[in-house]
């Protein structure tokens, strides 16, 4: 499984796991984890754009945004459970 480093607005610096990614309604997101394997928080994370030769991305927290991206991401993985 990849793992990438980000870097918080707070210049945190936290590597996460991809789990997938998916293209909904012309944007990318990434389903992505602090934990390789077992149950754990996930994150879904939206590209906003390149700043500095770096993929910019956020939290995607919006209810209407969330829905679709979460239904994709469970068609391509079959076995997860969004709560």
């Amino acid at each position: 499984m990849e793992k990438l480093k980000f870097t918080a607005e707070d210049g945190e610096a936290i590597e996460y796991f991809i789990l997938a990614e998916t293209s909904v309604k012309g944007s990318q997101y990434l389903l992505v984890t602090e934990d390789e394997e077992g149950d754990t928080d996930a994150l879904i994370l939206k590209e906003e754009g390149v700043a500095e030769d770096d993929v910019v991305y956020t939290t995607v927290c919006d209810e209407d945004e969330l829905a679709p991206v979460m239904e994709a991401f469970g068609k391509l993985l079959g076995d997860v459970e969004f709560e």
